[in-house]
């Protein structure tokens, strides 16, 4: 599977994105026909100490899944957004093995 990364408006730091790499990859063990995954980084300007942001977007047959977690790091919120994604690509798994 292939995964990009885009950290917006900063850059992100090597260890950062291979963190993101590792969890995203991670997703496969799930399902077997992910095509690929956008991952998006940005930072709030707001002055809340939640202001990480990350959306990762999976493209799989059938439609895309995503998801958009926000807290105090980066690696908080991508560990937010995996979970996230395991459920949505798990019922989905589901739905297509139903028809």
């Amino acid at each position: 599977m292939r995964v990009s990364i885009q950290s917006i408006h900063f850059n992100a730091d090597k260890k950062l994105l291979d963190f993101i790499q590792e969890k995203v990859s991670k997703l496969v063990h799930f399902y077997d026909h992910i095509l690929s995954s956008e991952v998006f980084l940005k930072l709030d300007k707001s002055d809340n100490t939640e202001n990480k942001i990350v959306q990762i977007k999976i493209e799989i047959p059938g439609g895309d899944v995503m998801a958009k977690e926000q807290c105090k790091t980066f690696e908080e919120a991508t560990d937010l957004c995996v979970a996230t994604l395991t459920r949505q690509i798990k019922r989905h798994k589901e739905k297509v093995r139903g028809m």
